[in-house]
């Protein structure tokens, strides 16, 4: 059921698709392209849903060591999902979260890379010349201060004082007599600043047009793959290899678990909110002059498991797609909890739970306290951007049977994500018909975005200080990669179709096989049938509400 998480051996081996994921590389590539975007931190707060909010931690020294969006994006989801002390994860039910992450580390490995020569060009242009490192930092310092105002007096200013600081330089480099230690060292302290800018900046663009390529790819549905060093053990030696599988393993293992958490209005967490719900409940009374042949409710559920499986064979060839049934455990938390904890035991193998105990909370945990008992039809749509799930129970109290058929639905991935790299362009007027504007092409970094990774550089290696310098992204709890940035779907004409059509075969399918199950059992099923026609009826035109809020 769930990928097992090996501990002996050296390499992962041969990797083996598992199967029923639902797993669309739609929704997987969008998500793992924020990894690569150089767009500002703050962008990723228009993803945010009415449930789910990032938060972005500022810095002390914000302006000069800030994050753009893939750096703190790949840093966080690094942290949050490979973190030896990381809490449960919730599943990323359209998505496959392991490549997400690979890309995050592959993105990281990128600018490591980036920052390593950077680092070593400000150690030799930078600090053996610090005074003029600090005379320059400081000037444009002054010039981003300054050309941030509103005041256009005040904003020219800004490229005044650079250019005046271009002048004083100059100056004092011809004026200053050519022997001795000293005139030299404060010749070499203003031009090594600028020389290793002019070198910082070949290779940040260099790398700038790497990483939007690899953006670009990736929402193309091309590109190249992540490529993680070291994330292969060669050797007993290579711990943090070994440890970097491990918990890849552990991330794969832990999205194949059959346990979901209900957050109330929330729903069930990773599956969406619920939209609609259909109630099958009357008496068992057997047929005239026959008796009711004992059964349990898991006797239902596995008549249903059978019937579900077969619902993509119908009289017409219409695409119906392959549904994935599954057994689920759903435990209750409250609406507010900032965690989820897995449960553990005997019972709970690599986060699956045993198929006995599964069985056990089927026909016992139906009223009170305690986990229940669900089984899923899941259809993944649109290439992953839409999830719609149908949860049925069953449960018997006294001498009634119910039969529940809840409808749940994942949107698509935010529209943030599935922007492409843009040129940066400017549009100014032309020379001689000045009342026409034309748009031409700016260079991918400004000046200012040179310093700051260049300052940035030498601290990659150590992040918890470059966090409170510059600031961080705090992702949303409960996490998972797919719910939390979930668009709306009911603003999408196909998809809210879909997920309408999707619930009318669902159901029927159900009730043929309860209904089929207690002829067997010698159930008169006159009542049953009039409540499933009536259900039937009224399911052909449901509207979307939320189930899940109670007006009461």
């Amino acid at each position: 059921m769930g990928a097992a998480v090996s501990i002996d051996g050296f390499g992962p081996g041969a990797q083996v698709p598992l199967t029923g994921t639902g797993g669309g590389t739609g929704a997987t590539n969008a998500l793992a392209s924020a990894a690569y975007r150089d767009s500002e931190l703050k962008t990723i707060q228009e993803a945010d849903n009415e449930l789910y909010k990032t938060t972005l931690k500022a810095g002390k020294w914000e302006k000069l060591f800030r994050p753009d969006l893939g750096e703190a994006f790949s840093r966080a989801v690094q942290v949050r999902m490979l973190g030896g002390g990381r809490g449960a994860l919730i599943q990323s039910f359209g998505a496959e979260p392991q490549p997400v992450v690979e890309h995050c580390l592959a993105a990281t490995h990128i600018r490591r890379q980036r920052d390593t020569k950077l680092t070593l060009i400000t150690f030799v242009c930078g600090v053996l010349f610090l005074p003029g490192l600090l005379l320059w930092l400081g000037v444009i310092q002054l010039r981003r201060l300054v050309a941030g105002s509103d005041n256009k007096r005040t904003s020219v200013l800004g490229t005044v004082l650079l250019w005046g600081a271009g002048i004083f330089a100059a100056l004092v480099l011809l004026k200053l007599p050519l022997d001795g230690i000293l005139p030299n060292y404060l010749r070499a302290m203003l031009v090594a600043p600028v020389i290793g800018w002019l070198l910082a900046r070949r290779i940040c663009d260099r790398s700038a047009v790497d990483l939007r390529e690899r953006w670009a790819g990736l929402l193309s549905g091309g590109g190249a793959g992540p490529q993680v060093p070291k994330s292969v053990p060669q050797d007993p030696g290579e711990k943090s290899a070994e440890d970097l599988r491990l918990n890849l393993e552990k991330l794969s293992a832990e999205q194949q678990s059959n346990i979901a958490f209900y957050a109330g209005p929330k729903g069930i967490l990773g599956l969406g909110t619920r939209w609609g719900s259909w109630t099958l409940a009357e008496e068992l009374v057997p047929v005239a002059g026959r008796e009711i042949h004992d059964f349990r409710a898991w006797d239902v559920i596995r008549k249903i498991h059978d019937q579900l499986t077969l619902l993509e064979r119908g009289s017409l060839k219409t695409g119906f797609p392959k549904p994935t049934v599954k057994h689920w455990v759903v435990s209750a938390v409250g609406e507010g909890a900032d965690s989820v904890t897995r449960p553990e035991g005997d019972n709970i193998v690599h986060f699956q739970v045993k198929p006995h105990e599964i069985q056990r909370i089927c026909n016992d945990q139906q009223f009170g306290a305690g986990n229940r008992h669900y089984l899923g039809v899941q259809f993944t749509l649109w290439d992953g951007n839409l999830v719609l799930t149908m949860m049925v129970t069953v449960t018997s109290l006294h001498h009634t049977l119910r039969i529940e058929v809840t409808g749940h639905a994942l949107g698509p991935v935010h529209g943030l994500f599935g922007t492409k790299p843009a040129a940066k362009t400017k549009e100014v007027s032309k020379t001689v018909r000045f009342w026409e504007t034309k748009s031409i092409q700016q260079p991918l970094l400004t000046t200012d975005d040179i310093v700051r990774l260049a300052v940035r550089a030498p601290l990659t290696w150590y992040p918890p200080v470059l966090e409170f310098l510059g600031g961080k992204m705090v992702l949303p709890e409960p996490f998972g990669l797919r719910h939390v940035w979930a668009g709306p779907l009911w603003k999408n004409r196909f998809m809210a179709d879909d997920a309408i059509r999707m619930a009318t075969p669902v159901l029927r399918a159900v009730h043929s096989a309860t209904l089929k199950f207690l002829d067997e059992h010698n159930v008169d099923t006159e009542r049953f049938t009039n409540r499933s026609l009536v259900l039937s009826g009224g399911i052909q035109e449901p509207g979307p509400k939320k189930a899940d809020v109670y007006d009461a």
